[in-house]
């Protein structure tokens, strides 16, 4: 319910959620804004924030505009990423969603992260 305005977004919308040691929400973080169907992320975009405020585990979301919740190769790349990045910077990566009008997508409940 946090994210799901940027659903209905036309552009895609990349988006990092700063977590407590206890899981609260810290802040919300737009890290990249880019077409219709794709984003540029760099960890150094998703984590810019978390390691200003001291979050000890983030979430990263974006959606797809399409309707097509299913995550692109693009995608999976990016969170190999983001998720290497995590554990160098010592900030747990808890999951990567994507959002679209109706449904979700989550790596970790497709056993993905």
């Amino acid at each position: 319910k946090y994210v799901q305005n940027y659903a209905m977004k036309s552009q895609e919308h990349f988006l990092s959620i700063c977590l407590s040691g206890a899981h609260e929400i810290m802040n919300i973080n737009v890290s990249s804004v880019g077409t219709v169907n794709r984003t540029i992320v760099h960890p150094r975009d998703v984590f810019t924030e978390a390691i200003r405020q001291q979050a000890a585990a983030v979430i990263v979301c974006h959606n797809h505009p399409s309707g097509n919740c299913s995550p692109s190769q693009e995608d999976i790349e990016t969170t190999r990423k983001l998720k290497s990045a995590s554990e160098i910077l010592g900030i747990t990566l808890l999951d990567h969603i994507i959002i679209n009008k109706a449904s979700y997508f989550s790596f970790v409940e497709h056993k993905m992260l």
